[in-house]
């Protein structure tokens, strides 16, 4: 039987094609495999070994024989040097704070990121981006001042005698406006990275911008919205220098943000700051105040990637 040529000239193609696509070793290629491998399992070694040494000395705190879950979790005064052991004292604090910074940076930042990324000129985009990206280069320390000195008189204006002088209000608002360059930045860069044929599918359906914006590109581009709410607010939950500087200096159980209050971030820095003996009370409760911020900030975030993950539309 003879052999068709063309069909032979096609396997030959073929045979000639899966040769070339051959694997082959090279070494930089594997030098590079080899490094990243060893870079994503030393960032998970890492964040055991700071959950390890947390754990670890928290629970030389709770092995007091005068530290009891009950007063941890049960009461709201904190003091351990006179027996009073109420986290709740700061944990309010923090989340007040952290609830007035998201309030402001969240609505904020995603409208200046559809602005940029939906209604924005290229040149207005190359100017405005890089500007509002200058907040985020700003020491915190400079921010609390901000606060202190600028935000806080306003605030005294508005309110009267009924806002302290350190307050939970203004170092919320600004810890916001800290935050804003992030969230912005992050959503705009969400966005943009979405298929221009799905704006374009849906302009030829008869759809206004607002409604292509609204219903397909910010569903499209829920998954780096998320990634940037969720590093927003674990940004205002670990802040630090902002509200030590303008929320308050004492521990003080209230939802009130027109009141001085202490947040858990705050109170490490002002005690950690003074003379503390080792595996003393104050010092070990120093530990079991960072891990009850890292658990808060895990179920924070774990939470916000299931609300992400049910409402996220994927296309393929």
């Amino acid at each position: 039987m003879l052999e068709n040529p063309i069909q032979s000239k096609v396997i030959g193609k073929t045979q000639f094609r899966k040769f070339n696509l051959r694997k082959k070793f090279r070494l930089g290629e594997s030098i590079i495999q080899v490094s990243l491998l060893l870079t994503g399992f030393l960032s998970i070694v890492i964040t055991f070994l700071i959950v390890f040494e947390l754990g670890k000395e928290a629970l030389l705190f709770f092995q007091d024989p005068d530290v009891t879950f009950v007063k941890f979790f049960g009461t709201t005064k904190w003091q351990p040097g006179i027996g009073q052991y109420g986290i709740w004292a700061l944990v309010s604090a923090t989340l007040t704070t952290s609830l007035i910074a998201m309030l402001i940076s969240l609505p904020l930042g995603l409208a200046a990121a559809i602005y940029l990324s939906e209604y924005a000129s290229s040149k207005t985009r190359s100017f405005f981006k890089p500007v509002l990206e200058i907040l985020a280069g700003i020491p915190t320390v400079v921010y609390g001042y901000f606060a202190l000195l600028f935000v806080t008189p306003i605030l005294k204006n508005i309110f009267g005698e009924s806002i302290s002088v350190y307050n939970m209000l203004s170092a919320g608002l600004v810890m916001g406006i800290m935050i804003l360059p992030l969230i912005s930045s992050m959503s705009e860069d969400a966005m943009s990275s979405v298929p221009r044929s799905l704006r374009e599918a849906a302009y030829a359906l008869g759809a206004t911008r607002l409604e292509a914006t609204t219903q397909v590109v910010l569903p499209a581009a829920l998954s780096g919205i998320g990634a940037a709410f969720i590093i927003g607010i674990s940004r205002a939950v670990g802040e630090t220098m902002i509200v030590a500087v303008a929320a308050g200096a004492g521990p003080n159980f209230t939802f009130n943000p027109l009141q001085a209050a202490e947040t858990m971030t705050g109170h490490i820095a002002r005690i950690s700051g003074g003379d503390l003996s080792y595996n003393s009370i104050d010092y070990n409760s120093l530990f079991a105040i960072a891990l009850m911020l890292f658990l808060i900030t895990l179920g924070l975030n774990l939470f916000s990637q299931q609300v992400v993950s049910k409402f996220r539309e994927r296309y393929e």
